[in-house]
């Protein structure tokens, strides 16, 4: 029995109608092999005004770019997997680079497969004038940027991969508003990471999956109203001026294994956290107590903090891994941090114990003397939040300098730990401060002072 076809209504669409068909692929491969369908599909591919190339072979990606006739496209996009691509080729990177910049696209997304053991390459950066969003990743190249190559519609850059120098890159996008950099390294063994940009306002750079090689971090950017910033560091030079930045994340990670650490007598720096929100800003210290540190009581500790304090803050949150070891003398030298004395309104204590108590060995280093005679002017300070009271000896020293050094603080707030039992001891300190509204949390129960008093009496 013979089958009856009917006419190709599909094909007899309009071009428009197909393309938009076709451009549903989001792939120019899958759309290239809609020309088996019929003769006159064969190239309405090159005619898309997005052209996406995933899984395509490096070595064929510029033939296929020349067969685009496109003067109107909007997305060109080649994300080349790494058993597609060959070892690195210079020539080749550029020609295609060159190909892609012909094509004037407006949203351009380049990445290209890091290999392992292999050298990285210099790259000379293509002109592409219409682009107002460009995304480069790739761990091989070190982009380079000849003199003359500009970006005049440039708005949004993203950049993950070996960069020289920032400067003739940024200083060719007069429109640039949002930049992005991850992964970033320098070329020609510099260790200064700079950012320096008249028009930008949102800045991302994400160093928290390597440990970064720059030894300078610098940013200029007048008009800068978003900061995001994750590092892993260590005594590193920063420099940020952004008088108009509205909010900030800036994150930056040390390695407590490293001979470089930071540390305050047995206490070792391992985060430092700011960020600022609509109404207040936080600055978040963590710190933990190993008997292998080098016992330094140096300023290194509370300088290498100051650096971070790039926008004002009012809030002081520390996390400190006490591990049976005594923090008075910690807090203190970090309380007396200039800025920190005179911005801080409220402080946020949380004390995380090891599983195993562990003692204090005699004429242990973590006790200096001094500490508990310190005085210093917390004069801004109103609000106090201790977590994880235990009710040693050496906090009780705490919470009196606390009390003492705070001539305006409003309200304490002390939270006991599982294993701690509640004493009159704590109530008797907060009844000497009667123009102070003081709370004792004990397994999830409030006391007021009044009943404290009663109660455990």
């Amino acid at each position: 029995m013979r089958r009856w076809i009917g006419p190709d209504r599909i094909s007899a669409l309009p071009d428009d109608l197909l393309l938009l068909a076709v451009a549903r692929l989001r792939c120019a491969r899958l759309a290239a092999r809609t020309s088996v369908l019929a003769h006159w599909w064969r190239g309405l591919w090159c005619r898309l005004g997005q052209i996406v190339f995933h899984d395509v072979p490096f070595g064929w990606l510029e033939a296929a770019l020349g067969h685009v006739d496109n003067s109107a496209v909007s997305l060109l996009e080649i994300c080349v997997p790494r058993q597609r691509m060959p070892s690195p080729d210079p020539a080749g990177v550029s020609s295609l680079l060159n190909a892609a910049a012909r094509l004037a696209p407006e949203k351009l997304v380049f990445a290209l497969p890091g290999h392992l053991n292999s050298s990285s390459i210099d790259v000379n950066l293509s002109c592409f004038q219409r682009a107002t969003s460009i995304e480069l990743d790739s761990r091989l190249l070190f982009l380079r940027v000849p003199a003359g190559i500009d970006f005049p519609a440039l708005e949004t850059l993203s950049l993950s991969g070996m960069v020289p120098d920032l400067d003739p890159l940024l200083s060719g996008c007069p429109r640039l508003r949002t930049l992005r950099l991850e992964s970033i390294a320098v070329a020609d063994d510099r260790d200064e990471l700079r950012v320096n940009s008249a028009s930008l306002h949102e800045l991302v750079v994400d160093l928290s999956r390597n440990w970064t090689r720059h030894r300078h971090v610098n940013i200029v950017a007048p008009v800068l109203k978003q900061l995001t910033s994750s590092f892993v560091a260590s005594n590193v030079t920063i420099s940020v001026m952004a008088p108009m930045v509205e909010k900030v994340r800036w994150d930056c990670s040390y390695c407590t294994y490293d001979r470089a650490s930071i540390v305050f007598g047995l206490w070792r720096l391992e985060q430092v956290t700011l960020q600022t929100a609509e109404r207040q800003g936080q600055l978040e210290i963590c710190a933990r107590a190993s008997s292998h540190a080098s016992h330094s009581e140096g300023d290194t500790f509370a300088q290498e903090i100051e650096k971070h304090m790039i926008a004002e803050f009012s809030v002081l949150e520390l996390h400190l891994i006490a591990n049976g070891h005594v923090f008075g003398a910690l807090m203190f030298h970090l309380l007396g941090v200039i800025q920190i004395c005179r911005s801080m309104q409220r402080l946020k204590v949380i004390l995380n114990r090891s599983q195993v108590k562990e003692e204090c060995p005699f004429g242990c280093p973590c006790e200096p003397s001094y500490w508990r005679s310190q005085t210093i002017s917390l004069s801004a300070l109103e609000e106090v939040e201790i977590n994880g009271f235990e009710g040693e000896n050496h906090e009780f020293d705490l919470l009196k300098l606390v009390f003492k050094c705070a001539p305006l603080l409003k309200k304490m707030t002390v939270k006991l730990s599982r294993k701690a039992s509640a004493s009159t001891k704590i109530y008797n300190i907060f009844n000497a401060y009667s123009s102070v509204e003081c709370n004792v949390y004990h397994n999830s129960r409030e006391y007021t002072v009044w009943q404290a008093l009663s109660t455990y009496s």
